[in-house]
Formats: C-alpha cells, sequence, structure tokens
C-alpha cells in the first residue's frame, strides 16, 4: 500500500528518509564581544566582595577618626588629671611648709631641735627641709646631719625671688649639690622678727612627680614628661635618664597655643596634648608618634586589604573551577543543540549543574519529539500518496460510471460534480482526522449536509460513538453520498413530507447500519441499476466485506448494511511501524 511513496516523492525531488544534515554548524562567531562563564562568575565574585571590603575599609577609617578623637579626649583628660595630681601635690608641700614655719622651736630660733622635729615629721615623705638666711646660706638641710658646713643653696634666683617678692615660690628643676639628683624646691619666706629673714624651703626629688603620670593610664604609642618653664624634663613615662634634659619638642611644648598642638622633627610628625600647671607653670605633655598611633589602623588595613586580596584570589580559582565545569557542560550542550538542529539523536545528560541537566533532558525529549513527528509526516505523506492515487481511481470509476449512465453532457455534469464533492466531503474529514480515523456519525452528517431539508426532523442520525479507519471512511462516505442522493432524486428528501432515519449499533462484533426512508406514495421499483448501487455492490461489499440487503416497503426503501468491526475499525500505527 505505501510503496508508490518512495518513487512519488524522489520523483518530486523530495528526500524525506534523508536527515538535513547540511544544517550549518555554529561557528561562533556570535561570540565575539561577548563574556565567558568564568569572567562572569568572577566578576560575581568581586561584585559580592569588593564593594563590602570597600565599605569596610571606609568604616575602619571612621571608626579610627572616631577612636583618635576618643584618644585625643582621653589623653586631654589624662594631662589634666596629672596637672591636678602635681597641683594638689604642690600645694600640700605649700601646706606642710606653712605649718613647719609656725614650730616653736624655730620661733625660739633653735635650729637644732627644728632640724630634730622636721627630720621626723617628713620621715617617709620624700621631702626634706632647708633653712636658709638672707645670703642665701644653707643653716640646716635634712638631707645631711645637723651641723655640716653646706655652702650657699643650689637656685639661688628661685631664693632671692622669694626674699623680694615677700611670698611662696615652687623653682623650676635644677640640680642639687647637696642631693646630687634634679630636684625642685617649694620656697617659703619666714620673719621671725624684723631684725632676720629667713627662707623656709621644702625640696623633693623630681623623680617623686613620676607618681603624677604613673597614675594615668594612657593609650598605646603615647608618652608622657612634665617639663619646667625652662623646657626641662622633671618626669617622664618612657626614660627616667630624660630628667634633667631639654624636652625634645621644647618650642612646640613651650609655645602658646591650643591644647591639641603638632610637632615634627627628623621627617617626624609628632601629636601633643598640652596643660599647664596653674602652681607651678610646668606642663604635662602627653605625646606621640603619628606613625605609632596610626600602626595599628594601617595594619588593621593591611590585614583587612590581605584578606580581601585572599578572598579575591580564593573566589577567582574558585571561579576558574567551576567556570570550566560550566564550559564544559554548556559546550556539550551546543554541541547537543547542533546534533538537535539536524536531526541526529541526542542523550540525556547529567551535569553538575541542576539546571543544565534539566536543559539536556528537555533537548532529549525534543529530540525524540522531531522523530516522532518526523516519522508521522512521513506516514501522513505516504498515506497521501497512497490516497492520491485511491482517488484517482475512485474519481476514473466515477467518470466511467457518471459517462455510462448519463444520457446528455449537462447530466454527466451535474452527476459527475455532485458525486466529487461527496469525496471531497470524505478528503476532508479523513485530512482532520488524520491516522486517529474518522467518526461515524460525523461521516454520515457531512454526506447528508447538502441534501438536508430546512425541517430538521425529517433527518435523524443515531448511533453509538465508532471511529472508522480512513480507508474504511473514504468507501462508506462514497455509499452515504450515493444513498442520499437518491434519496433527494425518489426518496425521502424528494418530497416535503418525506422522512430518513440512518441508526447502527455494534453487537457481537459486527456494526448494523439501516437506512430507513419513509415516503408517501414511493415511486414504483425498477431493475435498472445505477452508479450508486454498483459502488456499494463492488466497493463497500467487496473492499469491506459488507452485506447489503435493500428492500422497497410499501412506505419507502429499507437498505441495511452489516459490517465487521475488525474491518471498520480505526488503528493507527505507531510512528515507528509507521516509519
Amino acid at each position: 500500500m505505501l510503496s508508490g511513496f518512495g518513487e512519488l516523492s524522489s520523483k518530486n525531488g523530495l528526500d524525506v528518509d534523508t536527515a538535513p544534515n547540511s544544517a550549518p554548524a555554529v561557528t561562533g562567531k556570535g561570540s565575539r564581544g561577548s563574556l565567558s562563564i568564568t569572567l562572569l562568575l568572577g566578576l560575581l565574585i568581586a561584585a559580592a566582595i569588593v564593594p563590602p571590603l570597600l565599605f569596610s575599609v571606609f568604616l575602619l577609617d571612621r571608626n579610627n577618626r572616631a577612636q583618635s578623637d576618643v584618644v585625643s579626649t582621653l589623653a586631654e583628660a589624662a594631662a589634666g588629671a596629672a596637672v591636678q595630681t602635681i597641683d594638689s601635690q604642690l600645694a600640700g608641700m605649700i601646706t606642710t611648709l606653712r605649718g613647719l614655719s609656725t614650730s616653736e622651736a624655730l620661733q625660739n630660733d633653735n635650729l637644732s631641735d627644728f632640724y630634730n622635729s622636721a627630720r621626723s615629721a617628713l620621715d617617709g615623705t620624700e621631702s626634706f627641709v632647708i633653712v636658709l638666711d638672707a645670703q642665701l646660706n644653707q643653716l640646716l638641710n635634712t638631707r645631711r646631719p645637723y651641723g655640716d658646713v653646706l655652702g650657699k643653696t643650689s637656685d639661688p634666683r628661685s631664693a632671692q625671688r622669694a626674699l623680694d617678692d615677700g611670698k611662696p615660690v615652687i623653682s623650676d628643676g635644677f640640680f642639687g649639690r647637696t642631693a646630687e639628683k634634679w630636684v625642685f624646691n617649694i620656697i617659703l619666706p619666714w620673719t621671725p622678727d624684723n631684725s632676720r629673714r629667713l627662707l623656709l624651703v621644702l625640696t623633693q626629688n623630681a623623680a617623686s612627680l613620676a607618681s603624677a603620670l604613673s597614675m594615668q593610664d594612657f593609650r598605646a604609642g603615647w608618652n608622657a614628661v612634665i617639663i619646667d618653664n625652662n623646657g626641662m624634663v622633671m618626669a617622664s613615662t618612657m626614660m627616667s635618664s630624660d630628667v634633667g634634659k631639654p624636652f625634645f619638642l621644647v618650642d612646640a611644648a613651650l609655645a602658646d597655643g591650643p591644647v591639641e598642638r603638632h610637632a615634627s622633627m627628623d621627617g617626624k610628625q609628632f601629636e601633643l596634648i598640652v596643660k599647664r600647671s596653674a602652681l607651678s607653670g610646668w606642663k604635662v605633655i602627653l605625646w606621640a608618634e603619628q606613625d605609632a598611633v596610626q600602626r595599628p589602623l594601617e595594619r588593621t588595613l593591611q590585614l583587612l586589604m590581605l584578606g580581601g586580596v585572599t578572598m579575591i584570589a580564593v573566589g577567582g580559582v574558585a571561579a576558574w573551577l567551576f567556570g570550566r565545569q560550566i564550559s564544559k557542560s554548556v559546550r556539550r550542550l551546543a554541541r547537543d543543540a547542533h546534533r538537535l538542529g539536524v536531526g541526529e539523536e541526542v542523550v540525556a545528560t547529567v551535569y553538575p549543574v541542576r539546571e543544565l541537566t534539566r536543559v539536556s533532558a528537555a533537548m532529549a525529549e525534543a529530540a525524540m519529539q522531531r522523530r516522532a513527528s518526523e516519522n508521522e509526516v512521513r506516514f501522513l505523506m505516504r498515506e497521501v500518496a497512497h490516497r492520491s492515487k485511491n482517488q484517482l481511481t475512485v474519481v476514473s470509476s466515477i467518470a466511467k460510471q457518471s459517462a455510462r449512465n448519463a444520457r446528455s453532457v449537462a447530466e454527466f455534469s451535474e452527476s459527475f460534480q455532485q458525486r466529487l464533492m461527496g469525496l471531497a466531503r470524505s478528503t476532508d474529514l479523513l485530512i482532520a482526522g488524520s491516522v486517529a480515523g474518522v467518526e461515524l456519525s460525523e461521516l454520515i452528517n457531512v454526506q447528508l449536509e447538502p441534501f438536508r431539508p430546512t425541517d430538521a426532523s425529517r433527518a435523524l442520525v443515531a448511533g453509538p460513538r465508532f471511529r472508522l479507519s480512513l480507508q474504511a471512511a473514504q468507501t462508506i462516505g462514497l455509499a452515504m453520498h450515493e444513498m442520499a442522493t437518491n434519496a433527494a432524486k425518489y426518496g425521502a428528501f424528494s418530497v416535503p413530507s418525506g422522512r430518513l432515519a440512518v441508526r447502527w449499533e455494534v453487537k457481537d462484533g459486527k456494526l448494523t447500519l439501516l437506512w430507513r426512508e419513509h415516503v408517501p406514495n414511493p415511486p414504483t421499483p425498477t431493475d435498472h441499476k445505477g452508479f450508486g448501487s454498483q459502488l456499494i455492490e463492488r466497493m463497500l461489499v467487496g473492499a469491506l466485506n459488507a452485506e447489503y440487503q435493500r428492500e422497497f416497503l410499501p412506505d419507502g426503501l429499507e437498505a441495511r448494511f452489516v459490517f465487521t468491526v475488525e474491518a471498520l475499525k480505526a488503528t493507527p500505527k505507531t510512528l515507528d511501524e509507521a516509519g
């Protein structure tokens, strides 16, 4: 039945069995200017890391600035506390000195008893008492045994100023010859009577001032010193050997200005916090090298940048590895897509990326559906070729029979056209039904439609759903057309009161179809067999092995058709069988 398909397709230049392998392959020119998956992953990682890294740097810088302000505030507070401690210590010494001036032994000019009482009172305080006469000679010094020859004071300038002003004087630091250390004095003018002027001196080692600094909590990188009005170091948290030496940033320290100052030396930048003592004029200075203060921030920034670079490097390596895997998978997908395009088989593959696995499965399914569609097209084309031959045979038979039974050209033309239209309507159903077949009720209604009267109740079509094969539908369609044509000429549709009923049933593997016409005063039947009768007897009965009986009753024609279900049933072939 399908043998003519290959010849027909070859003659028409069609080779439907040959896969279109000449489809152009993807050359990759369209990929110019595009970005690779590896680069995109790298950019994604960079986009995920760099902004937070930069934001962290920004926050760290802001935090450093805030910490710098806090440190400056704390340093200023520490310097102020140190100054208060020094002033309290100096005020206490002045008070002590005033208390000693009231000594009864001193009032009675009994220096020996005063020496003993003063030394006892100051034992363990790191303070010593000196008594000077108007010529600035030391009359006693509790650092030395009473009666030793002591000589003049080591700080005559401060002593003379006390004599001249008649007020207590706090000296700057100086090297005491008796103490053999750097010391400072508090000098109180004292006049027991109008004939004699003395100076009471309370002296301490400059190192005793270090306690005022050690009580404070200084931040890392910060150091503190106490300098006198000459810029000499009296105490230091850095090195005790600096005592008695000029402060290395003395110009910035002694200059008038704000509490926070900046200075430079030997290419280095320093930050200073300067607080001045109200009693002595000494200054407490907190100083730090800017690099030392900023070093923790720089170290943190370096660690942050190193961590960021490491993260970017690790992310880059990961992006390269992942991109390589994905690129390999995508290239394989591209090859499968090309195979799909040229009609080759595509096998579903499991990829590391779930979405690519789904794409591969979809492509494999598409390839399978394409092969199925191609097989269906081949089957349908073969059916078309076969049915075209059958149609030509049927048309040739219709033409011969119409010519044989026609009495004129006009009669031949009308009869031939009506039969061709019936054949066309059946063909439409065949095409619409495709390989699935044609419903029997639709086939009968289509053939009755051109002849159906306006009153729909005059034509009844009833029966269970039954799908015919394509060959059976074409043959039965021609038979129904002939029956409807005869009904229009001589039977149920030829008179206004005529009626037609077409019923069928399926039972015991057979389909029985009854054609019953009800016509008042039907025409007298004859023995002449027209084309319709010949068509039914030769094609319907012969091709479908049907049983056909007709009987002319007093009220019209009754025709009975009996078919085996096996001969009529639509059993569509599979696509593989069809191919």
